[in-house]
């Protein structure tokens, strides 16, 4: 087949409002833009972050930053330090200085890029592209190209360093540490007895006119920059920055998002941030914490004072409430009314309904949170558990007494041979003659073992009974007419002897010593189980669950099972090679993995992924090789091992002894399952010569070409329909359905294994396949 390629044509814009005065900042232009700034040491090595916040540091005079595009964006060290960003997993590739920058200028001039910028003239249209879908009429997809990207995070560079300390601790998203887990750890550690919360739902809408005037507003409050704000409502205008409210599409690396809209959002819901720090603090003042001493020593009494607790991740916001619904209520309405008036959202008053921590399930960040008692998060053990450490323990003291009567066997022989070793060099010669001492090396050796006997011995009651009698029973010396005969030093060593012998052997003492030690360990265990039953009775935990029921229906829309359950092969990948049909499955399952390991329920998680996944694994390997199941499997094995070109062995999918040994170890902001479930990449086969692999800034032109298949448009489905879509779950734009991409083996295995998203290619150098 004979295939033609041709790049996607620059989108036209024709928007009228793009001239309009409304969206260009009303702050003069500053006397220095047209002056020249003196450029860095050495423009072709980027910077430090060190070096970065002092650069943009010294912007800020008297609690104000001005002139950051013209100071700070528009030199060629700084943009060449944003390109450095945009380069995917440069950490596993060691880059030197000169090799970034030669990659960067084979794209475009950084010294013109940062001379348009520096001088105005950056057209921010000429670097948009447009896509059009198919299923909804007017509504394309637009996207930037690899230059704008440069520019757009030299601008979220800038804005992180502005306003990154300045936000509030429960901001998450689109922050370095603070992502979903550092917000779910917080949730579990932090927040206690919770009685009411609720979560802020949206109206699916987009940043209109008014929302973005304000948020220029909120800037200009900080910032004094007239191209930053003319560049930032130029981006809204042409519809590259596009936030979208109440979807499910923001922080998950889909291409339709750009890169400014986390630290966008972010500073726009700062004021709402701090809005509800200052009721926090207000609440905390008036509702103090208890001393330790103001407590009845009787513990009778026990503190449960209001506590309000809030955590934002982007447009997600959980609000908890410690105390009467009343007041929840109140601060829902006061909520509410903020968002909308302050704001100008439109919130929906049905989805923001507040429920009962205890008794019912809220969803936040694709998973499900309930307050529960401390037992149900770490319960005690079963009866069959105590059984069963019991005999490890046994065993544990067997293994134990083996080992240490092989010591002393080994001790034994090895002691015989030097005795005799030493008793025929004496016999042979005069003597021995020493250099060194060695009375102390040997009797540390023998105080060593000899301590290890003794208290082997004293551990055995019945061993100290039976010497205890030997020693103390029937000996002449405790009669009184024969201890008057004897002298008064032969008696009082023969008494000092046998006070010994009832101090360490006498079985009064050593059963009233392990009596008083099995009273204070059931004493221990009594205080225990009373503390966790008062717990359980005055104390509430965060649970955070999985969403079970909406990864199986994942897992059934997708194709991995059947109607009954059971794992069922997946058609469409018969046309990978195997590797990458491995790959493809083992970045759905490891992103699952890494999403869900904070998880109570974990491990229905890893039951889905060793089970449901790697068996649909392995009868998809089965169908395309023509062969069954169990012939797959003896060739790939369970842990769908595949050889490479030098023949040796692979495993790309989570072996079963790596999925049970997971658990909760990360502060991490994983990347959802959503964009690797919902697509696939087809190779297709070209005679033509090679492009350029369109990740960014990569080189190399061994590429393939690869056709997007998205799920939504196969199934024919909507997704914004929950009831036939996956509640929670975004998609990608249903415009780069069946567009075709050039890549190179590295970031094909990488956007296959979801190490990167399609936010980590250049989307504007689709093919076109005639």
């Amino acid at each position: 087949m004979l295939l033609t390629f041709s790049r996607f044509c620059k989108f036209k814009f024709g928007f009228s409002i793009l001239c309009s005065p409304r969206y260009y900042s009303n702050l003069a232009l500053e006397p220095s833009l047209n002056q020249t700034i003196a450029p860095l040491s050495n423009p072709t090595s980027p910077l430090t972050k060190p070096q970065l916040k002092t650069l943009i540091l010294s912007q800020c005079h008297q609690g104000k930053f001005s002139n950051l595009i013209q100071n700070v964006v528009a030199s060629p060290s700084f943009l060449l330090t944003a390109s450095k960003n945009l380069i995917p997993n440069i950490t596993d590739v060691n880059y030197p200085d000169s090799a970034i920058f030669d990659l960067v200028s084979k794209r475009f001039s950084l010294d013109d890029l940062a001379s348009d910028l520096q001088r105005n003239k950056f057209n921010v249209r000429s670097c948009c592209f447009s896509f059009p879908t198919s299923r909804n009429e007017g509504k394309c997809l637009v996207l930037p190209n690899l230059k704008l990207k440069v520019v757009i995070e030299s601008m979220r560079m800038c804005l992180e360093a502005v306003y990154d300390d300045r936000f509030v601790t429960f901001s998450y998203g689109g922050r370095v540490g603070m992502g979903r887990h550092t917000a779910i750890r917080y949730l579990k550690n932090s927040v206690k007895n919770p009685n009411w919360w609720f979560a802020v739902g949206f109206r699916q809408d987009s940043f209109g006119v008014h929302n973005v005037d304000k948020l220029c507003l909120v800037i200009e409050e900080k910032i004094k920059d007239r191209i930053l704000i003319d560049l930032i409502k130029q981006l809204f205008v042409c519809g590259v920055v596009r936030i979208d409210l109440g979807g499910f599409n923001l922080g998950k690396g889909f291409p339709q998002e750009c890169g400014l809209n986390s630290i966008l959002l972010n500073v726009y819901f700062d004021v709402f941030d701090k809005k509800i720090q200052e009721l926090r603090l207000s609440n905390n003042r008036s509702n103090p914490k208890l001393d330790s001493k103001e407590i009845v020593s009787s513990m009778s009494i026990f503190q449960n004072p209001v506590k309000i607790y809030a955590i934002r991740y982007l447009d997600e916001i959980l609000v908890i409430m410690s105390g009467s619904k009343l007041l929840t209520m109140d601060l829902k309405n006061w909520v509410v009314k903020f968002l909308e008036e302050n704001l100008g959202l439109k919130v929906d008053r049905l989805k923001t309904a507040i429920h009962s921590a205890v008794s019912e399930k809220i969803d936040f960040l694709g998973m499900e949170l309930q307050a529960v008692p401390p037992s149900v998060l770490n319960p005690p053990m079963s009866e069959k558990a105590i059984r069963a450490r019991k005999k490890y323990l046994r065993q544990k003291e067997v293994r134990a007494m083996e080992l240490r009567n092989a010591r002393e066997r080994n001790r034994k022989k090895l002691g015989l041979k030097i005795l005799n070793h030493v008793f025929k060099k004496s016999k042979r010669s005069n003597g021995f003659k020493f250099e060194f001492q060695i009375e102390n090396e040997v009797n540390e050796m023998f105080k060593t073992w000899a301590d290890e006997t003794v208290q082997e011995f004293l551990g055995s009651l019945e061993e100290r009974c039976e010497w205890h009698r030997k020693l103390s029973s029937g000996v002449f010396l405790s009669l009184r007419n024969i201890r008057d005969q004897l002298p008064d030093d032969l008696v009082n060593a023969y008494d000092n002897f046998q006070e010994q012998v009832d101090k360490y052997l006498k079985p009064v003492k050593a059963r009233k010593a392990l009596e008083e030690e099995e009273r204070r360990v059931e004493e221990a265990e009594q205080q225990k189980y009373a503390e966790r039953t008062i717990g359980d009775l005055t104390t509430l935990c965060v649970k955070v669950d999985a969403p079970i029921e909406l990864i199986r229906k994942a897992v059934k829309l997708v194709g991995f099972t059947n109607h009954m359950g059971r794992p069922r092969p997946v058609s469409l990948l018969i046309a990978l090679e195997d590797t990458d049909i491995i790959k493809w499955y083992a970045g759905v399952g490891r992103r699952w993995l890494d999403f869900f390991c904070c998880c109570h329920n974990f491990k229905m998680v890893k039951t889905i992924v060793t089970y449901h996944l790697r068996f649909s694994c392995l009868l998809t390997l089965a169908e395309k090789h023509e062969s069954t199941k169990r012939e797959a499997i003896r060739h790939y094995t369970k842990d769908l091992k595949v050889s490479d070109t030098d023949g040796t062995g692979e495993m790309y999918f989570p072996t079963e002894r790596e999925i049970k040994m997971m658990g909760d170890n990360n502060l991490s902001d994983p990347n959802p399952v959503d964009g690797t479930l919902s697509m696939t990449l087809i190779r297709l086969a070209s005679d033509e010569p090679a492009y350029s692999c369109v990740a960014h800034f990569c080189n190399r032109t061994d590429t393939s070409v690869y056709r997007h298949r998205l799920l939504q448009n196969d199934l024919n489905l909507n997704p914004l329909d929950e009831k036939k879509w996956i509640r929670g779950v975004g998609s990608i734009h249903e415009s780069l359905h069946r567009k075709c991409i050039p890549l190179c083996s590295h970031h094909v295995s990488d956007l296959y294994m979801g190490k990167i998203t399609l936010q980590d290619i250049d989307c504007t150098s689709f093919v076109d396949v005639e």
